[in-house]
């Protein structure tokens, strides 16, 4: 501004001594900033003491988490029955002996042994009936009667397997099923076929090893 008179003189001089009033406050406001943030400072280390950064330490990878337990008696159950399973492929026909009633005698085991089974020398001491099951689900009912029969002691049961004379063509279809299933059976030592009154051609006494 052009100054033409003492009052505009005057009025510029108030101008600049605000300007430098104003200049020095926020001066002293910016010491008296830096002064608490040295003494906060100066605080904090006075109360934590000297302080040194964290080294990065290498790490060390957690394990994975364990696989879950074997069931091992599970395991051994199932191989065993794996190891106790019967098959239908299996061709029983050439270790019958066809005499005056058909028979089967593990090797080892003397004639003596199936005539005195075939005379009732050994009493019969339990009984499944496999008539009108499926053959899988007689395989494997005979199976289990048998592996329970040697738990129990049972010497001499009887498997009743029928005449098939309600099967197609009346053919004993499970008769040839049955023999066959009994000779693959370590347990099973000799069978013959039924006396009449015991039911005959539809079924066999058969004879277990002692426990």
């Amino acid at each position: 501004m052009k100054i033409k008179s003492l009052q505009d003189l005057q009025q510029v001089q108030r101008k600049l001594a605000e300007q430098q009033k104003l200049a020095a406050e926020q001066e002293a406001a910016r010491k008296e900033a830096e002064r608490k943030a040295q003494a906060d400072s100066s605080l904090f280390v006075r109360a934590a003491g000297a302080v040194k950064p964290i080294r990065d330490r290498p790490r060390v990878p957690l394990a994975r988490e364990p696989a879950p337990p074997i069931a091992v008696q599970h395991q051994l159950d199932e191989q065993r029955v794996m190891h106790e399973s019967i098959s239908d492929e299996f061709d029983a026909s050439t270790l019958l002996d066809v005499d005056d009633a058909m028979s089967y005698r593990r090797p080892g085991i003397g004639t003596d042994v199936t005539r005195k089974l075939r005379k009732g020398g050994w009493s019969i001491q339990r009984e499944i009936d496999l008539h009108g099951l499926r053959r899988e689900d007689a395989r494997e009912a005979l199976a289990a009667f048998i592996r329970e029969a040697c738990k129990q002691g049972i010497r001499c049961i009887r498997v009743v397997h029928g005449k098939g004379l309600g099967s197609p063509g009346k053919t004993p279809v499970l008769k040839g099923r049955v023999q066959s299933w009994l000779i693959q059976k370590n347990e099973v030592l000799a069978f013959v076929q039924a006396r009449a009154d015991e039911g005959g051609a539809g079924a066999l006494v058969v004879l277990l090893k002692a426990s």
